[in-house]
């Protein structure tokens, strides 16, 4: 790769800048590519902005920046899309910063000061080569002020057609997938943890294979569609209440989803049961509400183990002996640390971990 080093002012950068933000966002008199398609959103908060216009202002010079060179004289940023998106949106009077305890935007400067600031130089390494190269470069680089996710330099490494579409549907804010799944979904979209959770889940996890796969494809909507069967099938089936959406979001509703799309659920008596499981004291996870009902699998719920108050109460009731009568060493005494507790009645025939309900048994020995 070639990499050349340039000044360029704040005045020759906004030059034509222009926000249309899903649809682009362009610099440089029209010729730079200010979020191409591998970007991240803008992100910087309102002190990150500030800063960086403090910087300027102060007459500091900020961290070098990155364009790649495309053909016929165009130019797309590798590193510096948030100090760059700053400066302009300064520049076009869209936000102001703190100087002199006034609170000012651009319009609001002097005009010496606001000729200080369009002549402020930038320093930018203008690099040439392959588009491999300049993805390699992108993923490597010290990215300033925010490091960037594993799934935004995903979208870096296999920008395409299809990465482009997929985040029209993952990774706006008031996405539409923010619409329909942000109640059972961890994370923001402009950080692409939602495009992240889906490929995850049409995947089964092999978020990279998918996207190599997928890289040139027209559109997303094969992604789209799944995604928006699993959202439609948790709300029709489940129909959740505000406090239920509370422990389903963040779970695995993709793997969920697939498991048990088909199964036949009566509604009243799921729900009963959901709110039983939330009541019960001896639930520890109730995140595992929802995977324990339709897996049956008890694991799922992390049922409270007996205290050590209890353990001990028991142990001297039991004359530190183990429990099961076909022990090997039925009526030979073990330390406590040896000894594990047991429900007498199991947790899910309605047994509680409570004193009267627990016997200790040598470690390894099942009890009964």
């Amino acid at each position: 790769m070639k990499i050349e080093l340039k000044e360029i002012s704040i005045r020759e950068l906004f030059e034509g800048y222009a926000n249309n933000n899903e649809n682009g966002v362009v610099g440089y008199n029209g010729k730079l590519n200010i979020r191409p398609p591998y970007q991240r959103e803008f992100i910087y908060d309102t002190k990150q902005k500030e800063a960086v216009i403090d910087t300027i202002l102060k007459g500091f010079p900020l961290n070098v920046m990155y364009w790649a060179v495309c053909d016929n004289d165009h130019y797309e940023i590798i590193d510096g899309q948030q100090r760059t998106m700053s400066i302009c949106e300064f520049v076009a009077g869209n936000f102001s910063v703190k100087y002199n305890d006034d609170q000012l935007g651009f319009f609001n400067f002097t005009d010496d000061i606001q000729e200080k600031i369009l002549n402020y130089k930038l320093m930018v390494y203008f690099c040439t080569g392959e588009d491999s190269e300049k993805l390699e470069w992108f993923k490597t680089i010290n990215i300033a002020g925010e490091e960037l996710t594993d799934q935004e330099l995903r979208n870096a490494v296999f920008s395409g057609t299809w990465v482009t579409d997929a985040k029209r549907y993952f990774s706006k804010t008031n996405c539409v997938a923010q619409v329909i799944g942000g109640d059972y979904l961890n994370g923001n979209a402009i950080r692409q943890d939602y495009l992240e959770t889906a490929i995850r889940w049409i995947s089964k996890g092999d978020i990279q294979g998918y996207m190599g796969q997928h890289q040139h494809d027209v559109n997303a909507s094969a992604l789209w569609q799944y995604f928006n069967a699993i959202m439609t099938w948790i709300s029709s089936t489940f129909q959740p209440t505000r406090e239920q959406k509370r422990i389903m979001k963040g779970l695995n509703w993709g793997e969920l989803y697939d498991n048990y799309k088909d199964d036949i659920i009566n509604l009243d008596q799921f729900n009963k049961k959901v709110r039983e499981l939330i009541l019960d004291e001896d639930v520890t996870n109730k995140k595992g509400i929802y995977p324990y009902l339709l897996s049956k699998k008890e694991k799922h719920l992390s049922i409270r183990a007996f205290p050590e108050s209890i353990k001990l109460a028991v142990y001297e009731q039991q004359q530190h002996c183990c429990a099961n009568p076909k022990c090997p060493d039925h009526g030979k005494e073990f330390d406590l640390s040896q000894m594990e507790a047991d429900h007498i009645t199991p947790w899910h025939a309605g047994g509680h971990t409570v004193l009267e309900n627990c016997q200790l048994r040598q470690g390894g020995q099942k009890v009964g």
